[in-house]
C-alpha cells in the first residue's frame, strides 16, 4: 500500500515488495532474480464446498472500522465484509462494484450509479444515503481517517437520486476515483453507524455491510470469525465455504508451523524465513502473486550528506542488492528498477513493458561509487540509518547499507530504535530528527504507478524528507488530469525518471506477494488486491 502506510509490510516478516513478472499468467522473474518462481493472480479453482476453513493472520487487527483499517490484518478480514463502490480485481483491474457504473460529465464531477437491490446483512437496502454518509464520514476530522487526504480535492458529496451520487472536486484529481476501489470508497450502513457509536469497528460492536461474509463473532486475542451471507448479491462470487476462522499468530517460526501442521490451512504474507521450509514440505502450496511494492530507502535529510545527488547515487550504485534478495527475501525477488514496482502499472497494461521493463538494472559499480563519493568531498562523512528489530528484514537491509557505505568510504552508524519509534517515523516529522535514512516500502492499493509518486509531491504526507521539485510537481498535476490510462502511463513515467534522477527514494528490491494454501483448500488470489477482493468466497475444497 502506500508511502504512508510504509512500515505495514515491515511489520509482518514476509516478503517485503512486489511483483516481478505480468500481472496475469504465470511467468517466471527476469534474470538474476534468485531462485525459481512462477507469479500467477490466482491459485487453482475451487472443486467443492467446504463447512469452514482457517485463516492465519500475523497480528490481531486492531479495529475493523473501515475508516481507520490501514494495515494488513484489519483488510484482509474486511475485504470479505465490507464493499467499495469500485472493485480491484486479482489481475489488478478496476471494475464496478457497489457501483455499477460510473461517469465524469466534467472534468470536476464524478457520477455513481449504485447497483440496485443491495443488501446489508441485516436485510435492509443500500442506498445512497448510506454512500453519502459513508464517504463523509472519512472527511470528518473527528473519525481520524489516515484516508482523510484522499479526500482533499472533495468540495462536496451529495445524493442526487435513490441511487446517485455526485461528488464535485476542487480541481481535477483521478486518483481520487480510482480509490473509490479501496478503503476510501468503502460503503456500510449508516443506520450501522449510528446505533454503535463508539463501539463500531471494535470487538463489542457489529458490522453491517453488504459483502459475502458477515462478523458473526469478535473473541479479543483469540479469533475473528465470519458467516456466509446467503443474501449476496453477486452470485459469481457466491461464497464456498460457509465460515472462516481467522487466527493470530505473531511469532514466524509458531507461525510455520500452524501451516504446516493443518491447525491454519492458510495464511498471506507468509515470513520468507519459512519459505524453503515450505516449499519442502507436502502439506500444501505456497503461491506467488501480484503485488504493487517496492523496498526502498527513503532519504529522510536533505541537508546532510545526502543532500548531495553523487552521494546518494553512490550509495544506491554500492548496494548489493542480489545478496539483500537472498538474505531479506528467501531469495524471490528481483533488484528494483524504480521506487515504484513493476506490479504498480498494471492498469495499463501495454505500456509496462515499453515504460518500466525498458528502465536499466540498477548498477552494482563499488569502485565508480567511491569515486563520486570522492567528487562529492564526502569521504568520511557520516550518515544515520535507522533500524529495529520489528522485523528481521530492516536489520539485514540496514546492515547492507552499512557495508556498502565502508566500501565508498562513508560512515554509516546504525541507530536501532524500538518497534513503536520506527513506526513514528512515518507519522511525526519530529521522529525523524537525527536520521538521514529510513528503510520502507512504497505500494499502492491500486494499479495506478501514479498512486505511489503523488508522495514526492512537495508538502505532501509521503514525502518524509521534504523532497520538493517544481518540475515534478508541474508533472505530476498534469498526470492526475489525465483520465485516459495509456496517456496517464506515459506522464507518469516522466516522474519516473524525475525521481531515478534525483533519488529522493533509493530502490532496492521487489519480491512478489506471497500466500500458503493447506491441501484441503484452493481458490484462493494471491496477490495484493486481496486487501480489497472478496478473496475468502472463492477459496473451497482442492477436491470434490
Amino acid at each position: 500500500m502506500r508511502m504512508p502506510r510504509a512500515l505495514a509490510l515491515l511489520v509482518c516478516t514476509a516478503a517485503l515488495a512486489a511483483t516481478t513478472s505480468a500481472c496475469s499468467g504465470a511467468t517466471k522473474p527476469a534474470a538474476g532474480g534468485g531462485t525459481d518462481f512462477k507469479v500467477s493472480p490466482t491459485s487453482p479453482p475451487a472443486q467443492g464446498p467446504l463447512d469452514s476453513f482457517t485463516w492465519s493472520l500475523y497480528a490481531e487487527p486492531y479495529t475493523l472500522d473501515y475508516a481507520l483499517a490501514y494495515d494488513y490484518p484489519p483488510n484482509t478480514v474486511l475485504a470479505n465484509v465490507c464493499e467499495q463502490l469500485l472493485r480491484v480485481t486479482p489481475d489488478m483491474k478496476i471494475v464496478p462494484g457497489l457501483a455499477v457504473k460510473w461517469s465524469q460529465p466534467d472534468p470536476r464531477t464524478l457520477v455513481y450509479t449504485l447497483r440496485p437491490g443491495v443488501r446489508f446483512h441485516d436485510g435492509t437496502t443500500m442506498t445512497a444515503d448510506d454512500v453519502v454518509a459513508s464517504l463523509k464520514r472519512q472527511m470528518d476530522p473527528k473519525t481520524g481517517s489516515p484516508w482523510g487526504s484522499s479526500f482533499k480535492t472533495v468540495d462536496s458529496i451529495e445524493k442526487t437520486g435513490p441511487l446517485e451520487v455526485t461528488i464535485r472536486l476542487g480541481k481535477e484529481d483521478v486518483l481520487f476515483s480510482e480509490l473509490m476501489a479501496a478503503s476510501p470508497g468503502t460503503v456500510v450502513s449508516a443506520a450501522s453507524l449510528a446505533k454503535e457509536g463508539k463501539n463500531y469497528g471494535t470487538p463489542k460492536g457489529k458490522l453491517n455491510c453488504t459483502g459475502p461474509y458477515s462478523l458473526e463473532s469478535w473473541a479479543q486475542g483469540d479469533s475473528i470469525t465470519l458467516k456466509k451471507n446467503p443474501a449476496y448479491w453477486d452470485k459469481s462470487l457466491a461464497p464456498k465455504s460457509e465460515k472462516v476462522k481467522f487466527t493470530f499468530i505473531e511469532d514466524a517460526a509458531a507461525r510455520s508451523n500452524a501451516l504446516l501442521s493443518g491447525t491454519a490451512d492458510g495464511g498471506y504474507m507468509v515470513p520468507s524465513s519459512s519459505f524453503a521450509q515450505l516449499r519442502a514440505g507436502s502439506k500444501g502450496s505456497l503461491l506467488f502473486g501480484p503485488n504493487t511494492a517496492a523496498a526502498d530507502l527513503a532519504v529522510l535529510d536533505f541537508h546532510g550528506v545526502l543532500g548531495n545527488l553523487k552521494v546518494r547515487k553512490a550509495l544506491s550504485m554500492a548496494l548489493d542488492r542480489k545478496n539483500i534478495i537472498k538474505a531479506a527475501a528467501g531469495g524471490v525477488g528481483v533488484p528494483a528498477k524504480a521506487p515504484a514496482a513493476r506490479g504498480a502499472w498494471a492498469l495499463a497494461p501495454e505500456k509496462t513493458a515499453e515504460l518500466f521493463d525498458t528502465l536499466p538494472e540498477p548498477v552494482y559499480d563499488v569502485e565508480a561509487a567511491k569515486k563520486l563519493v570522492q567528487e562529492a568531498h564526502a569521504t568520511g562523512r557520516t550518515l544515520t540509518v535507522v533500524t529495529s528489530s520489528l522485523a528481521p528484514e530492516i536489520s539485514v537491509v540496514a546492515n547492507a547499507v552499512q557495508d556498502a557505505g565502508r566500501r565508498i568510504g562513508l560512515d554509516v552508524k546504525l541507530k536501532p530504535v524500538s518497534p513503536d519509534a520506527y513506526s513514528s517515523i512515518f507519522v511525526d516529522p519530529s521522529a525523524r530528527e537525527g536520521l538521514d535514512l529510513v528503510i520502507t516500502n512504497g505500494y499502492d492499493n491500486t494499479p495506478d504507478p501514479l498512486e505511489f509518486y503523488q508522495y514526492l509531491r512537495t508538502g505532501d504526507f509521503g514525502n518524509y524528507g521534504r523532497w520538493s521539485n517544481a518540475e515534478y510537481d508541474v508533472a505530476f498535476d498534469r498526470a492526475n488530469s489525465e483520465p485516459d490510462p495509456a496517456k496517464r502511463a506515459e506522464l507518469t513515467a516522466k516522474l519516473q525518471k524525475i525521481a531515478l534522477d534525483e533519488l529522493p527514494i533509493i530502490p532496492v528490491y521487489e519480491t512478489p506477494y506471497s500466500v500458503y494454501l493447506g491441501k484441503r483448500i484452493t481458490g484462493a488470489p494471491t496477490g495484493i488486491a486481496q486487501l480489497y477482493y472478496p478473496w475468502a468466497a472463492t477459496i473451497g475444497a482442492s477436491q470434490r
